[in-house]
Order: C-alpha cells, then structure tokens, then sequence
C-alpha cells in the first residue's frame, strides 16, 4: 500500500468513524431498523450528515442527502454509510435508488446489511448503475454497534445481554436475600442507560418478588423497553410494580399456570399473557427468545436472580454479560452469582472475551462476550 493509498483510507477511517457517531444517536429508538449514520464529502469537506431518527422515518441517507443545499455537489461527492444501503421498499423507499437518481459517484461503506431483503443487492445495485463502492472501513466497529440488528437476521433469535452486580466475592446477595444495594448510585444509572438502549428487558418471578421493580427507565431520557417476567405457574399478584402500566409487559407462563382469572385480569391491565413449553419444571427459555423475536425484539437485558442467568448460560443463550463489581465482601453465606452450572473441570467453563474494564464510581464494570 503506497503512503497516497494509506493516507486515503485513513480520511475514509475518519469520515466512517463520524458516521457510526451519529448512527448512535439512533440508539434506543430505531429498532427493530439498524442504527446507520451517514455523511457527504466534496474535496476534503463535510456537506451534508444525517442518522436514522426514529423507526418508520427517514433513513440516514436521506436525510444525509437531505441536507445538502446545493444538489450539483452531490455528483461529486463521495457518501459514507456505515451499513449496506437498502435495496428494497420498506416503510420507505431503497435508499440505493436514491443515491443513483442524484448521481454520487462514490460510497463508501463499513458493513453489509444482513436482511433478507437486502444482504449484498444494494451494494450490487450500485455498482450496476455504476457508482464506484468502497468496502470493509471500520467493519468491526460498526458490526459491534449493530449486533443486535446482525444475530436477529443471521440466527432468527433475540441478541441477549445479561446484567449482575455482585460484590469482590461473587454474590448478589446477603444470606438473608437482602440485594439493595450492592452497587452504587453511578452504576445504577448506567443499567437505566442500557435499559433505553434495549428493545425489551427480563427478569424472573423471584426476583419480581425479592425487589418488586419497576423495570422502567428513570434517571435519564429513553424510551421503557418491554418488560418481559417468567413466572411458570402464574402466581405473581397484580399489585406488582411491573403490571403497573406505565411500559408494555407481556408475562411467559405455562399451559399448567394458575387458572383461576389471574391471567384474565392481568390481559384487563393490558399485559400480554403467553403459554409456553415446560420442561424439567422450567419454562423452555429458547421458545421464550423465539416468541420475543417473532414479535419484532431484537436485544434482550436479563436482570435476574443466579438460577435464570445460570439456566440462560447453560442453555448457551447468553451473548453478553455486564457484570458489576463492587468493593464489597458478603462471605461464603451469600448468593452466589450463578447457579450451578455442571462445570466438572477447568476445560469445560464457559469462555468468555473482555472488553476493557471501566469504573461507575466506585464499582468496576467488566463488559465480556460469551465465546
């Protein structure tokens, strides 16, 4: 690669790194679409920008294009995008078409869009009406930035995350069950950001019981994400903060769950009451995820007790964990943070890849993907 060749993907690196900070402005509200920002450059300049803003609206290039005063400059620009231009009429037209009807000679562009629909036609859209396409720049970040939107339409399954806060020796809690609060104030107000960023947010019946949460977003802007609550034998009252109505709630039961009109009143609150498969005395927590999927979630933020994070980890259907660790001891007495997972040797422990440490205050978050 020559120093001229060098130099250019560098400015391309810059131009996409701009492009994936405005596509997170979109964080929280565009989904089930991807977040995407995108940009416009004539001789070294900035033109025009734009990000998806909400689901249902205008996509990034449009809006990018949107804001170009003068449209001659647009067919001597070069247009960043950091995912595959749409190829096909959505709620929206093809943003490929757009981008050939004014004539930009040249795209540049960090991923591939893995839906169905488009999936390598826009890009090849471009390049049969002639536009020059530049692939492959800041690839990595922007796939990190969108992995929900990439598992939901490669593995037809919900990107599942899931949330601890622990102290120094591994527990949620005391021996008495007490849990509030083992992190601090910083902290908790980062899981409300994380909230916001999610599409729906689960826990389980004991931990409904234990803490009695909202599962809202407070503290910060956002949007409420679903609640999603597991109770098998649908038994948890109706007073419980999170039939409150203030966000969507839908409740994961079995066809064996309590039978006399509790699942009634709940539907007359407004929560969405759904059957599914039991088995071993557990709900099948795939068919949950699956159930989820089909019904437009995308990501997942588990906030639950050791046993359904130790079942959603044996089961292999974790693929982050936030885990909060706080300058505290409990001792041997406390609830560990996972239930037993069956591991008999070092070989068989679930692997996992961390990313770089980071400090809420005084608790340390450890951000790892499952491997």
């Amino acid at each position: 690669m020559t120093v001229e060749d060098t130099n250019e993907f560098r400015q391309h690196e810059r131009y996409m790194s701009r492009c994936l900070e405005l596509a997170g402005k979109g964080a929280g509200y565009v989904s089930p679409n991807p977040m995407v920002g995108s940009l416009l450059v004539l001789d070294g300049q900035i033109i025009g920008e734009g990000y998806h803003e909400r689901y249902g609206g205008p996509h990034a290039e449009v809006n990018a294009i949107a804001s170009v005063k003068d449209s001659e400059q647009l067919r001597e620009s070069t247009l960043y995008v950091n995912l595959e231009p749409c190829s096909h009429h959505g709620k929206t037209p093809p943003c490929s078409d757009l981008i050939i009807q004014k004539n930009i000679p040249r795209v540049v562009v960090a991923c591939r869009d893995p839906h169905r629909m488009v999936a390598g036609r826009g890009i090849q859209k471009l390049l049969d009406a002639g536009v020059e396409v530049i692939e492959g720049v800041l690839e990595e970040r922007s796939l990190k930035l969108n992995e929900a939107f990439m598992k939901s339409h490669v593995k037809n399954i919900p990107f599942v995350s899931l949330k601890l806060g622990q102290t120094l020796d591994g527990k949620i809690a005391t021996v008495n069950g007490l849990s509030k609060w083992i992190t601090g104030q910083p902290a908790r107000d980062h899981v409300h950001f994380l909230r916001s960023r999610y599409d729906a947010v689960m826990t389980g019946s004991g931990t409904i019981v234990a803490d009695d949460p909202l599962l809202t977003v407070r503290h910060l802007p956002g949007r409420n994400p679903l609640r999603v609550v597991l109770d098998r034998r649908l038994q948890l009252p109706e007073t419980m903060n999170v039939y409150n109505g203030e966000a969507a709630t839908i409740v994961f039961t079995s066809d064996a769950g309590e039978t006399t009109g509790r699942r009634e009143r709940l539907q007359d609150k407004g929560v969405e009451v759904v059957s599914v498969t039991e088995r071993n005395g557990r709900l099948d927590l795939d068919e949950v995820l699956h159930v989820l999927h089909a019904n437009g979630v995308l990501s997942v933020f588990v906030e639950a007790g050791s046993r359904l994070s130790g079942s959603l980890l044996q089961s292999g259907l974790v693929d982050k964990i936030y885990l909060y660790v706080a300058p505290k001891i409990f001792g041997g007495d406390g609830l560990d943070s996972f239930a037993p997972l069956g591991v008999d040797s070092p070989q068989g422990a679930i692997s996992l890849r961390f990313e770089s440490p980071v400090f809420f205050g005084n608790d340390l978050l450890l951000e790892s993907y499952v491997l």
